[in-house]
Order: structure tokens, then sequence, then C-alpha cells
């Protein structure tokens, strides 16, 4: 999940079961806003471990560390006693009006278990057992970017705000209706530009509902009496059901792809169906075989109550290339084996260009951007004739 969504789930939660406040509220610092301050800090905490990715060059940390230690659960009473024990002592020192001990270390705990739980729903791999067990458990629920569910989470916080002043709301409420009109069509470029068109339908229907939202309850009178608890816990009730959904859909889709594998006769090392943008009805079904991997795309709007017909499923075969001293070559790299440790659904690719040898290995988890490029996480190796390595890494970093 990316950081800004987690950030938002933080305040959200905080709103909701902990009675906090919005962050730059026009008052005094006071428990309610060290509630968010803690609830939003903790749930972007983990993100945290990119800054030695960015200063350093190793290019593998970005899977050997990125979600490692800092959303570890075995770690996590460590990082949320820290935290809790600097919060409580800045408090004092500052001498605000700052919560109990136990409630600052309750509001981390679940800032930074929201982060983790979140990020364990979409498919890259957490490695929550660490340093334990480098394992990274994937639920495949959610993709790593959900604009439905960011907004799920973003706009009863903003509603709530809007109509917590009765004499304001309806200014506030129109101010919020149009920053947020023009939301759906920029989002329809973003996902056009990354080969996920959002339909016509769907950005009238967002741009309809926003109006609704925003404008009927000020127009009518009868936002500011819905309490600002309210509002937020409407919106976590509302994030816990698409999420239900979400996991409902998966359930299907894997269903779909097991029953593909079984009628193929496929010699199954693993399977899986992954979440494709922009919506929950569209999954990527990946079968990783003995020589390749079979990617189905499975789309349950046409019906999540059948099984499907196979014969109408898009279907498409990567073959591993055939071996050679090359592969053999770039195969016994520690760089390639922990490549390996990390995809699910790999695939070697083989091609000559000039003198030089290319080895690519690609993890079929991540989708293909665009058509004419190739997967969005490859690692190549290019060796000499003689086959000597002369460069290795991700490409596009």
């Amino acid at each position: 999940m990316d950081t800004i969504t987690h950030g938002i789930a933080g305040a959200l939660i905080s709103k909701a079961a902990f009675r906090g406040t919005d962050l730059f509220p026009p008052f005094h610092v006071d428990k309610r806003r060290i509630v968010t301050w803690s609830l939003v800090l903790g749930a972007i905490f983990p993100d945290s471990d990119v800054l030695r990715e960015i200063l350093s060059s190793n290019g593998m940390l970005m899977i050997t560390w990125h979600r490692s230690i800092t959303h570890s659960l075995v770690l996590l009473p460590l990082w949320t006693w820290l935290f809790a024990s600097a919060t409580f002592f800045i408090a004092r020192a500052r001498k605000w009006n700052a919560p109990s001990f136990l409630l600052l270390y309750l509001c981390w705990f679940v800032g930074i278990l929201s982060h983790i739980f979140l990020d364990l729903v979409t498919t890259y791999g957490t490695m929550i057992w660490s340093p334990i067990e480098w394992s990274r458990p994937a639920w495949d629920i959610l993709f790593i970017v959900d604009f439905t569910f960011t907004a799920i989470l973003l706009i009863p916080q903003l509603m709530a705000w809007a109509f917590e002043d009765p004499d304001r709301s309806r200014r506030r409420a129109t101010i919020m209706w149009l920053i947020f009109t023009p939301a759906p069509f920029f989002i329809a470029k973003i996902a056009e530009k990354v080969g996920a068109p959002i339909s016509n339908t769907s950005i009238l229907v967002a741009t309809i509902l926003l109006a609704v939202l925003f404008l009927v309850p000020a127009q009518l009178g009868w936002g500011h009496r819905v309490e600002y608890t309210h509002w937020n816990r409407a919106g976590l009730a509302l994030a816990a059901l698409y999420l239900l959904a979400c996991s409902f859909a998966h359930f299907t889709a894997l269903q779909r792809v097991r029953q593909f594998a079984a009628v193929e006769n496929i010699q199954v090392q693993s399977l899986g169906a992954l979440p494709l943008p922009p919506s929950f009805w569209q999954w990527d079904g990946l079968v990783r075989a003995p020589r390749g991997v079979y990617e189905i795309h499975i789309d349950l709007s046409h019906g999540i109550f059948s099984s499907g017909s196979l014969d109408a499923i898009q279907r498409t075969y990567y073959p591993d290339a055939p071996a050679n001293t090359y592969i053999d070559t770039a195969l016994a790299l520690p760089e390639v084996r922990t490549f390996f440790w990390f995809a699910r659904f790999p695939v070697t690719r083989y091609h000559p260009e000039g003198l030089e040898a290319v080895v690519e290995f690609s993890d079929l988890r991540f989708p293909r951007i665009r058509p004419n490029r190739p997967a969005s996480f490859t690692y190549q190796v290019r060796l000499s004739h003689e086959g000597k390595v002369l460069s290795q890494g991700f490409l596009g970093r």
C-alpha cells in the first residue's frame, strides 16, 4: 500500500476508534490531537525503511530490506514502546495535556499494526516474522495502489470536517466538492498511461457520487446533525466492507485459476490470483509450471457467482528460455539467487545482442505496464561472449 494511504488510514482509525481530531485544528495541542498524530505517524513509520534504499547504491535492498524489520509483528512491541515513550516525554516537556502512556502505547501499536495489515493484503510480500524468519506472506487482496480504497478512507474524514461547524458546513462542503470533482478525470488519465483504463461510466458515477456526498447533506441541512465521530466510523465500516468484498472476489478468482490448472493438467509449482487495477473485478491468474508461467485474465464483472467458461478465458504462456551456459552463469550469481528467493512467478529469458549475451529474469507477479516494454520487475544480466559478467541490475532503476 502507498504511504499516503497508510497515513489517511491512521487518521481515520484515530477519529473513529479513539475520538481523535484533525491534525491541524485551530486550537492548542490537546489529547485528541496527540492521539491522531500518534496514529498517523505510526501508520507511516514502517515505510521509513526506504531511507536506507535512497542512501545506498545497493539495488537489491528493495527486495531484501524493504518491508522487513519495520514491518515486523515480532518487533512491533519494541517499536511501539520506543515511540510511545518518546511521545510521552516530549508532551511532558512541552507541558501539553497529553494522553496517558497506556493510551499512547495503544495508539502507536494500532497505527503500526494498520500499516503491516494493509501491506499484507497486497501482492508485494511483507516480512512480518523478521528477523526470526524472512518469508514474505502476501494475501493478494488489494493492488498496491487502490484509488477506490483511498477514497473510502479519505472522503468520510472530509465530510466530518465539512459538517462539523453548522454555520460553515455549506461553504466547506461546496469547497470540497469543487476540489474533488476533477479527481476522477485526473485518476483516469493516470490509469490510462499505466495501461489500466477506467471506463467513462465509472468516471460519471464517481463524479455524481461526489456531488451527492458533499452537496446533498449541505443543501438539505442534515449533514451537521451527524456527529463528527459517526462520519468517521461510517468510513471505517465501509473500508472493512470493501476489504471483505475484495477478499470474496479474490477467493472466486483463485477458484477459477485452480480450475484452469486442473483442466489443463498443469504440473503446478505455485499459483495465485492477483488484483489488477483499476477495480476488484479484474484479476491476473498466474500458474508456475516446471518450464514456464501460464497467465489468464479474469473479469469477475461477467459473473462473480459463476465458474466462468474456460474457453472464453484469455490465456498466455511465458516459457523459460532453454538452458545454456550464459543462463547457468547468471543463475549462479548471488543477486540472481536473491531475486529467485523473492520472486513468486519467475520467467527466464535469453537473447544475444551483438557480441553480448543478455539474460533477463522477470517476476510476472508485477504486471507489464506497457506492451512494448519488459515486465515491471525484471533483473538483467549482461555477459561477454566468453561468459564474463559485464553488468547486472534491475531494469529502469
